[in-house]
């Protein structure tokens, strides 16, 4: 997905679809919850990111460091990409591309510090060496003193060919992710052994994109699987790449809705593969961008929902790709000229022929303004909080302040429609007066900021967005956050714990926005839940005066299914193509008599998954739901397998509920 300056001038034109245009205004408001004691992940420093690329003859000038300081930039990701893969730090050579002048690693951190941004390095896996990399950090932390933490072993290292596409280089006979995991440890070791307080990531693939759920020729397991198992104990982060594609921005514009998901199902497979301690792993997005109004409006809605999205299911850090990239095929997008490049500002680039030049050089593109709104949006040591709304075309977000304020970044994705937004507050009682509001409108060059709507009611212009800094009513500092929760389940009870917060408190128990039960104690027992459903749960202390903390970090659970139930069900992922896979299920019956003309049936849990075929049995599927009918009976004891092809366009979270005549299974 990554393209230099240069062969960013020889994009092959693709016809970029203009957004859908909405059938009309809506005539009611656009209802936003916002709820306080929904904790989410905190911002963590160097939240906020973008890439610098050696063959950026802007790299580290004063000009673009200022420029990047000023949209709030915490982290920089250096040398670039798959040229990572290529570069050789010492004598700042990359063979096979091209090296600007004034981009060493030294002009990096100039700007770096300039920018006020911390690094995130890559070292060489492709072409180098881990005694390479371990003179690396020597260099940079103990020679230069630069405090340089975050290193990544390589860049996009799946595409090395084993999958069969072939982009990034890897000079190593065996291209397997067991032999880059290898590495990885040996490179974790020495880089480790010079300085130990560095953080080393590891190459992983986003969950739901290629070559997610792939298993190839001679592995034992997908990439993931393979890496976590074999150098989980050797790293403190892994890293992933996210480009979700779509053929329109409209489609583009939906793709956030996969990040929970995905973000779930990646800590999942660290919890499930990388041993002792795999809480301790972090997750970092180094590169994101879009297909469709890279330059343009798109881009930047694209942005700071995607941004802040990722940041509230807690990924360290998220970087645009890129700072400066070159011109593409331009088109006209929601009524703007899309240069079709990668970069927040322009390169100042023409075409061949000189016929179409971008504007002059620096200039910023439509997400570098939303990268800078994301900056006054969120600050290190705040914590999101939840904020939904039932419109696809509204996407809201919230941050709570440390000092108790409330700032709430709405983004309208209809190009042509202004939405009224109703905001309801749980848990939150804001100041009186009209609110600071700072926008950032379809075409606009710079953001701006005015005293306008009331807290509960603002309008937000076409594909507009717009931050809501409030202030609370409330006095007085919050009591401290209680500690991270834990719980036990079975298919309908949660038992709930955390760690005493002081005497003289109760505690309230949330999810979703509903009470479930207060108590004086450090437990909870809450009863009447659906089995397989997926929960995030929040403890919040409130004193005898009503002051209440802010939310606990979040804990996630899924109930189980009942161990006593007359079926038990099996499902296997047999064979997986990246954008579907062979289901095999494994049906017993656990009574004493016959179950004949049997139904088992199942939902898909996301929008995005689908049947495909289904054998051994009739399959049928309504919307969601799937039916799979047999006339044969099924003795007691006995297990009879029926198997399907799903497909899936997203984040494949496999169902987890199944139901035999009305009864419901337990899962194997």
């Amino acid at each position: 997905m990554k393209r230099s300056l240069l062969s960013a001038l020889l994009l092959v034109a693709v016809a970029l679809a203009p957004p859908s245009p909405a059938l009309g205004a809506p005539a009611d408001p656009v209802h936003v919850d916002v709820d306080v004691r929904a904790g989410l992940a905190p911002v963590a420093t160097g939240a906020l990111g973008v890439n610098h690329a050696i063959w950026d003859s802007q790299l580290g000038t004063p000009a673009v460091s200022d420029l990047l300081k000023d949209a709030g930039v915490q982290m920089l990701r250096y040398p670039g990409g798959s040229y990572a893969d290529i570069y050789h730090w010492r004598d700042h050579t990359a063979p096979g591309g091209y090296v600007a002048p004034g981009t060493d690693f030294d002009t990096f951190m100039a700007g770096a510090r300039r920018t006020g941004a911390e690094p995130m390095i890559i070292a060489n896996y492709g072409t180098g060496t881990a005694q390479e990399a371990a003179d690396w950090v020597r260099y940079a932390n103990i020679t230069k003193g630069y405090g340089a933490r975050f290193w990544t072993i390589g860049n996009e290292n799946y595409g090395n060919g084993h999958y069969g596409s072939e982009w990034e280089a890897d000079n190593h006979a065996d291209k397997s992710p067991k032999e880059y995991a290898a590495n990885v440890v040996a490179y974790s070791q020495a880089m480790k052994a010079v300085d130990p307080s560095i953080k080393v990531g590891a190459v992983l693939t986003m969950p739901g994109n290629w070559p997610d759920g792939i298993v190839g020729t001679g592995d034992t397991g997908t990439w993931n699987a393979e890496v976590l198992t074999r150098a989980g104990a050797a790293i403190d982060f892994v890293d992933v790449h996210w480009y979700p594609g779509g053929s329109s921005a409209a489609e583009t514009l939906t793709k956030s809705s996969h990040i929970q998901d995905a973000v779930h199902l990646l800590r999942q497979q660290i919890s499930r593969y990388a041993g002792q301690n795999a809480d301790r792993i972090q997750i970092s997005m180094t590169e994101t961008n879009v297909d469709v109004g890279r330059n343009t409006q798109p881009g930047a809605l694209f942005l700071a929902d995607v941004y802040s999205g990722l940041l509230a299911q807690g990924v360290f850090t998220v970087h645009w790709w890129n700072v400066h990239n070159g011109l593409g095929t331009v088109s006209t997008v929601a009524g703007q000229t899309d240069y079709n490049d990668f970069g927040l500002l322009s390169s100042g680039n023409c075409n061949a022929d000189n016929t179409v030049c971008q504007p002059p050089l620096n200039t910023p593109f439509a997400p570098y303004y939303a990268l800078k709104l994301m900056g006054a949006f969120a600050h290190p040591g705040d914590r999101f909080v939840s904020a939904g709304t039932g419109d696809p075309l509204v996407a809201s977000h919230a941050v709570r302040r440390p000092n108790g304020d409330l700032a709430v970044l709405l983004i309208n994705k209809d190009p042509d429609n202004a939405r009224t937004v109703a905001l309801n507050y749980h848990g939150f009682t804001p100041a009186a007066g009209a609110p600071a509001v700072t926008t950032y409108t379809n075409g606009a060059d710079g953001l701006t900021t005015a005293t306008t709507g009331s807290a509960t009611g603002q309008t937000i212009p076409p594909y507009g967005i717009s931050l809501v800094t409030l202030h609370s009513a409330n006095s007085g500092a919050l009591l401290p956050a209680v500690g991270r929760p834990t719980a036990t389940t079975t298919d309908r009870t949660a038992t709930i714990s955390w760690p005493s917060a002081g005497s003289g408190l109760k505690y309230e128990v949330y999810s979703a926005g509903s009470q479930l039960g207060e108590t004086t104690s450090t437990s909870l027992t809450v009863r009447n839940l659906e089995p397989g459903k997926r929960y995030t749960i929040n403890v919040v202390a409130r004193d005898n005066s009503g002051r209440t903390s802010a939310a606990s970090p979040p804990l996630t659970f899924t109930t189980g299914t009942p161990a006593d139930a007359p079926c038990t069900v099996k499902l296997r992922d047999t064979n997986d193509w990246g954008n579907g896979y062979v289901g095999s299920i494994d049906i017993t019956n656990n009574t004493g008599a016959p179950v004949t003309n049997w139904t088992l049936t199942f939902a898909w849990p996301r929008s995005w998954q689908s049947l495909g075929s289904g054998w051994n049995a009739t399959w049928t599927a309504d919307g969601r739901t799937v039916r799979v009918t047999s006339e044969n009976a099924l003795a007691a004891g006995a297990t009879t397998n029926v198997g399907y092809v799903g497909n899936y366009s997203g984040p494949n979270v496999l169902p987890e509920v199944f139901t035999l005549n009305g009864k419901v299974c337990t899962t194997a």
